[in-house]
């Protein structure tokens, strides 16, 4: 069995440093950029979607398709936050999901989550022919191996809850890859796919004959009713339904921000030396490791290292919750980097990036009426991770429910649902440690008070954070010797925000909000930044 990279201690792995690694998803450097113009005031629609990610452009080409007039509002611009920064595995196979959805939910539950994932597959397929889509997609199996002798059993009671459950399941005592593995489950007719070049050509197909795709257009409020009015930066858009389809959904009476918790993780494009192995993987380690191959176009030649026809291996995982403490984002790359290199012969990292998911305490996403007040808003959110089919299953089940008011798969996935009793402990956890995060935040922020020599101040390409005047700051030193003070409260709940050392961002650590070292917004929730601050 493979070494599990989280055990290794922080000094156990010299590698480079990842801030010199090339700092960018391998998606968003081989598509070009976008340039959808800002939503002006006044339009009237049938369906407005918030969100111009996998979910809410897979749900507007479903709309556009069911003969709806359709708007996607993008604060920034289409398919480069978490959809961006995806590994883009089209699978049904979650990690080993079956076997405790078939002990928190009845059988027919459970086989409408495998059935929606499964469809989510060939919907994909089928809009790649339909609109003639270049994406690199192709067939591939998806295995979840043991990293443990310990985990055996869970891999056989997981067999056996996705072949109850007719999935394309079946046990496996050794896997493909170049190294011992533990048994492995096996999902056969899976896929992997270029993802923005896929959502590209999508947007494509839903923007025009009345129907649009705006960008730079943030939505600030939204008044539920028969019409529903949208109230962004620019403007009012009238719509008879409205879907939110951002990463956190920015309406929230339903208090989602309790129910669903945020994970980041992190990935690395390899160039390895051996022939890459076949298959999507996955393991049961804590964290667990990820990998998938992906084809090498003439833009990722032409901007790295890698030749055209080459395989990259993306190769990752580190997933963890944000916290007040913890090992450093650069240590989770070297980490990742060091599983890499343990278990292949890296030649050259053309890319590193990371991720951030949010995961319901019951594993299962919330797709449908976003609240019980709230009538004809929608949402979808809560991939944990496995968004690619997610979000597509959640595109279809949203424009079923808007186009014929309802959804064979729906009720597994709906909002309003009562978590089963086992994910009880969860919810009481996670809020806890929330609130414990706060609370502490506010008794150290009150006791620490930090002068204004230079002592205080962060080296260049570092940041520290201090109590000036009696608020909390967020400083930053740019290569360039120049301070960006920001306030390092959290707009969304008031958590005190944490330096990201490899992305040179603040993170909030309560409910995964990001920033950029100015302070403007990376990630919701939130949806003001960190103002500045004068030194």
């Amino acid at each position: 069995m493979s070494d599990d990279p989280a055990n290794s201690k922080p000094d156990a792995y010299a590698g480079p440093d990842p801030a010199s690694l090339r700092p960018e998803s391998l998606w968003l450097a081989t598509t070009p950029t976008t340039d959808y113009e800002p939503f002006d005031d006044g339009l009237d629609v049938d369906v407005a979607v918030v969100g111009g990610g996998i979910t809410g452009l897979t749900t507007a080409l479903e709309l556009k398709e069911a003969g709806k007039a359709v708007a996607v509002l993008e604060s920034d611009r289409i398919v480069e936050s978490t959809t961006g920064h995806t590994t883009a595995k089209l699978t049904s196979q979650h990690g080993l999901i079956y076997d405790t959805l078939l002990s928190q939910f009845d059988e027919d539950k459970a086989r409408q989550y495998a059935d929606a994932n499964e469809a989510a597959i060939e919907e994909v397929a089928r809009l790649i022919d339909e609109y003639d889509i270049d994406c690199d997609f192709r067939r591939t199996p998806a295995y979840t191996y043991a990293a443990s002798p310990d985990d055996v059993e869970q891999i056989q009671d997981e067999v056996r809850a996705a072949q109850r459950l007719d999935l394309p399941a079946s046990y496996f005592e050794e896997t493909p890859l170049p190294f011992d593995t533990g048994p492995a489950v096996r999902f056969d007719d899976q896929a992997e796919f270029h993802p923005r070049k896929y959502l590209l050509a999508i947007a494509e197909a839903i923007h025009g004959d009345g129907s649009y795709v705006f960008e730079e257009t943030q939505a600030l409020d939204l008044e539920p009713g028969s019409p529903c009015r949208l109230e962004t930066e620019r403007g009012e858009v009238v719509a008879d339904d409205v879907v939110v389809a951002t990463h956190f959904p920015f309406h929230d009476r339903a208090g989602y921000f309790s129910r669903m918790h945020p994970h980041r993780a992190y990935l690395l494009a390899v160039r390895i030396e051996e022939e890459p192995p076949e298959g999507m993987y996955y393991n049961t380690a804590s964290p667990a490791a990820t990998m998938r191959t992906h084809p090498v176009d003439a833009a990722a030649a032409e901007h790295g290292d890698a030749a055209e026809g080459e395989e990259l291996l993306i190769v990752g995982g580190q997933s963890h919750k944000p916290s007040v403490s913890g090992v450093p984002t650069s240590e989770r790359y070297r980490r990742c980097e060091q599983f890499a290199r343990e278990n292949f012969t890296v030649e050259s990292i053309e890319y590193r990036w990371s991720t951030m998911d949010y995961s319901p305490v019951d594993q299962v996403p919330f797709i449908g009426s976003i609240d019980p007040f709230s009538k004809h808003v929608y949402v979808g959110t809560g991939f944990k991770g496995w968004g690619m089919t997610g979000g597509t299953a959640a595109g279809v089940i949203l424009s079923d429910l808007i186009v014929e008011g309802s959804s064979p798969w729906a009720d597994v996935f709906d909002p309003q649902r009562l978590p089963p009793k086992s994910a009880a402990k969860t919810f009481l956890e996670e809020n806890s440690k929330v609130g414990g995060s706060f609370v502490g935040d506010r008794i150290k922020s009150m006791l620490r008070s930090l002068g204004a020599d230079a002592d205080d101040m962060p080296e260049a390409g570092d940041a520290s954070l201090i109590r000036r005047t009696g608020r909390p700051m967020g400083l930053y030193r740019d290569e360039d010797d120049t301070i960006h003070a920001v306030s390092a409260v959290c707009p969304h709940m008031g958590c005190l925000v944490r330096w990201n050392d490899a992305e040179r961002t603040w993170d909030c650590p309560c409910h995964g909000s990001r920033f950029t070292h100015e302070g403007n917004v990376l990630s919701g929730p939130a949806l003001e930044g960190l103002p500045y601050r004068e030194l």
